[in-house]
């Protein structure tokens, strides 16, 4: 794993699981699949979401990357649309063959045709977004509070309130019953509660789309405990012996993923040097 003169060298997972993941990937790199997170992983942590762009160094390390294996694919909570936008994924030399899994699989984008294709809403999201608004107030929750509209979710943030992690904690059980109260569940993440349809998480739409593309070593890039379903499926993958590599962006706020990833980086502009230099060491 040499490195150019001028850049740093290379990272090196913590893990012999990792090692062995990251060796894989640079030896058969066509088979390889690179599967990232979008916020905290390729952009920054912000305090209003709709602000979040990709880190400045993200899409040109994932254009470098892109052409060298098997498939990219972007994992997101977000809908597909706003991760390609915020993104600045589509019409990039290099990602035309780039996929985005938005609302955590159920939405996709491909870079190919351009169109997301999505199945019909859950009823239960019309029902709480009504709801929520009178039903934060009425908890007394709502200062400092934010509802983000996802389309296919709703999500509560707590990083403007006063005390954030006070905020979140007093939230989780009553937003936890409004949601079963319409078929829905919560995910917990960093200072956000989404509310959103069972049945899809980051594991599962990753599974998929290695399946679909009968793929080698994998590496996976998250943040947040959304991202744990994703660890997951590539920790099962492992245990059959197919290498994989996993990958923390930033370490402090969710110390459960730091601690089962691999590699810990310390945020999307580490990320986005790593897979330069991912891309870098393919091309010899």
């Amino acid at each position: 794993m040499g490195s150019h003169p001028h850049q740093p060298p290379m990272p090196v997972p913590a893990t012999a699981a990792g090692r062995e993941g990251l060796q894989a990937l640079l030896r058969t790199p066509r088979r390889a699949v690179v599967a990232l997170d979008f916020d905290g992983t390729l952009a920054d942590i912000v305090p209003d979401p709709d602000q979040a762009r990709a880190h400045p160094d993200a899409v040109p390390a994932l254009s470098a990357l892109a052409p060298e294996v098997a498939a990219v694919a972007v994992v997101t909570g977000r809908p597909a649309g706003v991760a390609v936008r915020h993104g600045g994924f589509a019409g990039v030399p290099g990602l035309e063959h780039l996929v985005v899994l938005g609302h955590y699989g159920a939405e996709r984008w491909d870079a190919v045709s351009g169109v997301v294709h999505a199945p019909a809403a859950h009823p239960g999201v019309a029902s709480v977004r009504a709801e929520l608004p009178g039903f934060l107030d009425a908890i007394g929750a709502w200062r400092g509070t934010w509802i983000e509209e996802k389309g296919r979710a709703l999500a509560v943030h707590t990083r403007r309130a006063a005390d954030p992690e006070a905020a979140f904690e007093a939230l989780r059980e009553p937003l936890a019953e409004l949601a079963a109260r319409h078929g829905l569940i919560v995910e917990p993440g960093r200072a956000v509660l989404e509310l959103r349809p069972p049945g899809m998480d980051k594991g599962v739409a990753l599974t998929e789309f290695l399946r679909e593309r009968d793929a080698g070593p994998v590496l996976y890039a998250g943040d947040d405990l959304g991202d744990l379903a994703a660890y997951s499926a590539v920790e099962k993958r492992r245990a059959e012996g197919l290498p994989g590599l996993l990958v923390c962006s930033g370490s402090a706020e969710v110390p459960e993923l730091a601690a089962r990833a691999d590699l810990v980086l310390p945020g999307p502009g580490a990320v986005a040097a790593f897979l330069a230099q991912l891309a870098a060491a393919i091309r010899g």
